[in-house]
Order: structure tokens, then C-alpha cells, then sequence
């Protein structure tokens, strides 16, 4: 299959373009073949977005909102189908897969109500026979750059708020999992999407990611990637005076204190930290665990480790598919490295996996380290795969300041059965997310998703919160008293 750019409604041949394969890294089987495009094809792009937004500015909030309903229907028809695809070009376990492909159908019909809402604010005003509002405006047209990891999850999270708002867009998608992309662009034409609303460009970010920051008529960036790379895009952006949205690192940490129900707290660990193999944004990479419950917690950590299948996603026996390439495979057995010199007990696994049945993919065992300090490179960096570090705390204070001691602060959790200190741990956990007597995984749609510190930038996707991302604050005041009233000074007749 050759992949091809979606731009102004049309499908644009590949000619003179350069192209690379599209890998299943469950086996190394190509899929597709991607094209990576240049400068041109991304200035075609904003050109057709820049030409479709005021039409779709005008188009009355609600109708645009029927196109999401449609996308939406679509979707839920082709989930299997989706989730399949998914499975092949990015690894996780169809289970997931699935839930992917689900939160992508939850946000079409959830956006799609904030047609008929998109509420502003109607005030007082100080003077006699004057009204004040505020509504909300689109801004024009958005650059939408996303990863690899969910292909259609952040793309929707990310694409369907700026939509309902007004906006057109331009989105970069990872080139490692394209094929999301491509089949969103189908069911954005077969919903019948006015042309150049969404335009779809395939490329490096060295250039078409760059091409759009840059570009002057592209007035938001909204990108989901590491920290060292939005921190690029916010310099680059904050020169052109952007509006930069992104969405970044996590180290995020599950606390398990001495009253915590710990067969429940295992489950909760094992999902957050090896589901998509530990390639999730909030996935658990700390464990920090109260001194009398940990020699118990680790035993039925190993136990329940034994447990695990790994291999294909598309078999539904597996829990735990391939990461993404061999480049991440380097990655997380460096990491390895570094935990062990720096003095870290390796407590189970630690071995990229290279006999049959594993051998043509990137597979690598769910790792535990413990003995941890807080202050060690595994406990302080952001790893992007299966592997977990345990920290021991000797009280809930302790507990809270290990947490909020990285450079992160996306998503955290706290099992306990104390009222008292889950209520002081979701007050003092500095972290976007938290997370009580579950994992640190599993956001919902309707709820902002985002971190503080080297996570984010303070904006956020999913939730109403998303719209403040694509949309400006206008403030309207209509005076009626026939007469120039001027504000702050003519308050007293």
C-alpha cells in the first residue's frame, strides 16, 4: 500500500517524493510505504486550510458539530477493522487497540455536543442600558503534530475540538504509524468534510513539522511528543508569537502506603507500567512503595510478572506486544545498563527478547528494578518502555515529596484505604493527573488531559479545556443608551 498526502480534498501522488516503509514491529513485515513530503506540499496544504477556514468559520457551530456525529458513526463501523490496523503498525494488544479506537468515537460525539454549546459568559455592565458578553472565536488554521504511541487517540483529541471551533487544520502524524492517519483521512471524505478543512501531510518533523511552526499562517501548534522536542517547538513558535499547546513527558509514580489493598494495587501497577510496553505518556515507571509493605508488594509483583504472554497483539492471549522499532529497543536496554551500574537490584527481567518466535520484532521483558534511590538516572528520566523502578518511602510526606521531586508532573497515584491521606495526596501531588486506588492510566475523555512542569505548557487536551486551545476570547459590549458612556468614568450618573 503507498500511503499518499491528503491536501485540499484531493489525494496527492507521491511523484518526486521520497518514500520509506511502514514496519510491523511485532515482525518486521513492511505494511505500507510513506511518502516524506517537503516544504511545497506543506504550504499546498495551509494554503487550502487558510482558503476553507472562513466558509467553515461561518458554517453555523451545530452543523459542523454533524460532521463530527458523522466521523463519529464511522468509526464505531469500522473499529475491528481500525483496531486491527493499529495493532499491526504500532504493536499494542488488539484489547487496546480497541479502547483506542473507542476513545476516538467517545470524542467525536463528545465534541460534537459543544456545537450547541461553545459557551461564552453575559455580565452586568456598569453603565445604564449597555450589555457585555464574551463569546468564543476560532483562530484560523492549526498545526497538528502527533505520536506514535496513539495514532488515533491524540489525533482526535486534538483535531475534533479545533474543528467543532472553526478551525481548519494541517496535521503532521508520526511517520511510524501513518496508516491511522490515512485511514482518517478516508472517513473525513466519506463523511463528506468540506475540502481543505482537514489536510493530512506525511513527513519528518525536521521538515514538515518545521514547515508548519514556521509557517505565518498557521496560528496554533499543537504537539504531543518528549519534553526536549516541544521545548524546540515552544522557542521556535514563541518567535512567531504562536498559540503553542504541548503535551510532553511523564514519570509518573504509583504510591502504595501500608493500609493499601495490594492484590489491587499489583493489578493497577502491572497495567500502568506494561500496557502499549510501558509506551504511554502516563505510564507507571516508579514505584513508591511504604517500607513494611514492600518486600510483600515485590513478591507478588514477580509472581504476577510470570504471568504475562508476550508477542503479536493480534492474538488476544498476549498482554504485552512489541515496542516500536530498534531505536527504542536501544533506548530501554541503555536504561538497563545505567540501573545497574548505578546500583539498582534488577528484580525480574532486564534482556531485549531474540529467540523464536521473537526474533523479527522489538521485543523486550517487563522489567523491575529495586532498591532504587530517588536521585538515580532510572528513577529521574523518562525511559519510554516496560521498565519499573521501586523506591521505598517511610510516610506519606516522604511518599509525596519523591514524587513531586521530578521534572515531570503529568500523572500520578496513591492506593490507601485512609481518607485522610488520599485527600492530602490529591492536594499535594503535583501532577496533572491523579489517580486514587487505581493505575496511572486511563484518562477519560470528558476530563482535561495535561501535566504541569516539564510536561506541558499549561494548556490541555480532551475536556471542554481543549477548546481554549483553538478558540480566542471576544468581548462584546453594545451600548443602547443612545449617548457615549465611557467606562470607569461616567459610573456615577
Amino acid at each position: 500500500m503507498e500511503l499518499q498526502n491528503f491536501i485540499g480534498g484531493k489525494w496527492i501522488s507521491n511523484e518526486g517524493l521520497e518514500t520509506i516503509p511502514v514496519v510491523n514491529p511485532a515482525n518486521s513485515e513492511q505494511l505500507a510505504t510513506v511518502p516524506l513530503s517537503t516544504k511545497r506540499q506543506v504550504e499546498e496544504a495551509v494554503a487550502c486550510a487558510k482558503k476553507a477556514q472562513k466558509s467553515w468559520a461561518l458554517t453555523p457551530a451545530p452543523k459542523r458539530a454533524d460532521f463530527l456525529y458523522e466521523i463519529g458513526h464511522r468509526l464505531k463501523e469500522k473499529k475491528e477493522y481500525l483496531a486491527q490496523i493499529l495493532t499491526k503498525e504500532m504493536g499494542k494488544v488488539i484489547e487496546e487497540a480497541r479502547g483506542e479506537v473507542q476513545e476516538g468515537i467517545d470524542m467525536a460525539y463528545y465534541m460534537a455536543g459543544e456545537g450547541r454549546r461553545l459557551f461564552g459568559e453575559t455580565t452586568p455592565s456598569e453603565l445604564a442600558d449597555k450589555f457585555a458578553m464574551s463569546v468564543r472565536a476560532p483562530i484560523g488554521v492549526v498545526g497538528l503534530i502527533t505520536p506514535w504511541n496513539f495514532p488515533i487517540a491524540i489525533a482526535t483529541w486534538k483535531s475534533f475540538p479545533a474543528l467543532v471551533a472553526g478551525n481548519t487544520f494541517v496535521w503532521k502524524p508520526a511517520t511510524e504509524t501513518p496508516m491511522m492517519a490515512y485511514e482518517m483521512a478516508k472517513i473525513f471524505e466519506e463523511a463528506g468534510l468540506p475540502d481543505g478543512v482537514a489536510n493530512i501531510v506525511f513527513g519528518a518533523g525536521s521538515t514538515v513539522g518545521t514547515e508548519l511552526i514556521e509557517h505565518p499562517d498557521v496560528k496554533v501548534i499543537s504537539f504531543t511528543g518528549s519534553t526536549e522536542t516541544g521545548s524546540k517547538i515552544a522557542e521556535l513558535g514563541g518567535r512567531h508569537l504562536k498559540k503553542v499547546s504541548l503535551e510532553m513527558g511523564g514519570k509518573n509514580a504509583v504510591i502504595v502506603m501500608e493500609d493499601a489493598d495490594l492484590q489491587l494495587a499489583v493489578e493497577g501497577i502491572i497495567w500502568s507500567a506494561f500496557g502499549t510496553a510501558g509506551q504511554r505518556c502516563t505510564a507507571c515507571s516508579r514505584v513508591i512503595v511504604h517500607k513494611d509493605v514492600k518486600s510483600k508488594l515485590e513478591q507478588m509483583l514477580v509472581k504476577e510478572i510470570s504471568k504475562l504472554t508476550i508477542g503479536d497483539g493480534l492474538d488476544p492471549t498476549i498482554k504485552i506486544g512489541p515496542v516500536i522499532n530498534g531505536a527504542s529497543l536501544e533506548k530501554i536496554n541503555h536504561y538497563v545498563q545505567v540501573g545497574e551500574q548505578e546500583g539498582a537490584t534488577l528484580l525480574v527481567g532486564g534482556k531485549t527478547l531474540t529467540s523464536p518466535p521473537f526474533n523479527k520484532g522489538f521485543y523486550f521483558e517487563p522489567t523491575v528494578f529495586t532498591n532504587v534511590k530517588n536521585d538515580m538516572v532510572i528513577a529521574q528520566q523518562e525511559i519510554f518502555g516496560p521498565v519499573l523502578s521501586i523506591i521505598e518511602v517511610a510516610s506519606l510526606e516522604e511518599a509525596i515529596e519523591v514524587n513531586n521531586s521530578v521534572k515531570f508532573g503529568l500523572s500520578s497515584s496513591i492506593f490507601s484505604q485512609d481518607v485522610n491521606k488520599i485527600f492530602k495526596a490529591q492536594r499535594d501531588l503535583d501532577t496533572g493527573i491523579v489517580y486514587v486506588n487505581a493505575g496511572t492510566t486511563g484518562a477519560e475523555i470528558h476530563l482535561p488531559f495535561g501535566g504541569t512542569k516539564g510536561t506541558g505548557n499549561g494548556h490541555r487536551d480532551s475536556g471542554q479545556a481543549a477548546l481554549d486551545v483553538y478558540t480566542e476570547w471576544k468581548s462584546i459590549y453594545v451600548d443602547y443608551s443612545g449617548k457615549l458612556q465611557r467606562a470607569q468614568i461616567d459610573t456615577e450618573n
